[in-house]
């Protein structure tokens, strides 16, 4: 396994090693949701690049780039064994440089969801992903579903900007207790760590009423935020019963459809999402 850090070294080992590559695409401090799309990958491509980049333009103003958790060697040791074949962990100094003055944005599925409630964050994400895309040049690049927006966009941004690359979205990684794997689940303390289980029981919830035969997308919602309602710690930012493709909240389900929320427990941030149908 090999670390590059600016563009020359990555450009010399991937066009070393001829065949299909995939890309993980990742912002550190790696769980067992990121190990498993490197798995996926290393699985289906004849090579893998892991990227390791906390991408300072996804984060607005007030939002939590400083505190972000980092730890390179941690990450490093986690993937060693999974048989990665190199490692990009440019600087934001690589990505953008003095100057730098160019974006990629994906205009209609940016704007609800998250994006209502961090308007600048996708412009960073497509903009990174695009970046990544042109330095490695992946046959496939794979992405966790519990980012269900974010595979949305890239999914788009990918198709508009006709990229010969295949997205692949792979399953949430949950814990023993249900809560989705995430980075941030690191910020969870004590009573906060118990709460958080409020997301997958609300979407739980929700499932139970839709397997029961329920099609009412008001009905569903109401019946998440009634579970989020009942937890102390829990302060709900959105819950949504939008159509998968074009994330348009519904007033029937009829097709495939996304479930999703986000909350806050306590100081920390949390989003997850089901996809029924």
């Amino acid at each position: 396994m090999e670390i590059a850090i600016d563009l020359d070294k990555l450009w010399a080992i991937r066009s070393a090693l001829p065949g299909t590559w995939g890309l993980v695409p990742t912002m550190g401090y790696l769980h067992e949701g990121h190990l498993s799309l490197i798995r996926r990958a290393k699985a289906e491509c004849d090579h893998v690049a892991v990227s390791i980049f906390v991408n300072p333009t996804q984060f607005g103003p007030s939002e939590d780039l400083s505190k972000y958790p980092r730890d390179l060697e941690r990450d490093l040791r986690l993937i060693e064994p999974l048989g990665v074949d190199v490692v990009w962990n440019p600087t934001p100094e690589i990505m953008y440089p003095s100057g730098y003055q160019t974006w990629v944005e994906v205009e209609a599925l940016t704007k609800p969801l998250e994006g209502a409630i961090r308007p600048s964050h996708f412009r960073g994400v497509t903009t990174v992903v695009a970046k990544l895309f042109n330095a490695v040049q992946p046959h496939k690049a794979y992405f966790g579903q519990k980012d269900a927006q974010q595979a949305a966009v890239i999914c788009r941004m990918t198709r508009d900007l006709s990229y010969p690359i295949k997205i692949v979205v792979c399953p949430i990684v949950r814990e023993t207790d249900g809560l989705a794997m995430s980075s941030r689940n690191k910020y969870l303390e004590g009573a906060d760590r118990q709460a958080a289980l409020v997301l997958s029981r609300a979407l739980t919830a929700a499932k139970a009423l839709y397997d029961a035969g329920e099609r009412d997308a008001e009905k569903l919602r109401a019946r998440m935020k009634e579970v989020i309602a009942a937890e102390p710690r829990a302060q709900m930012q959105y819950v949504s019963c939008a159509d998968y493709d074009t994330l348009a909240e519904l007033e029937t389900v009829t097709g495939k459809t996304l479930l999703s929320m986000a909350v806050m427990i306590g100081k920390t941030r949390l989003i997850d999402n089901f996809v029924l149908g």
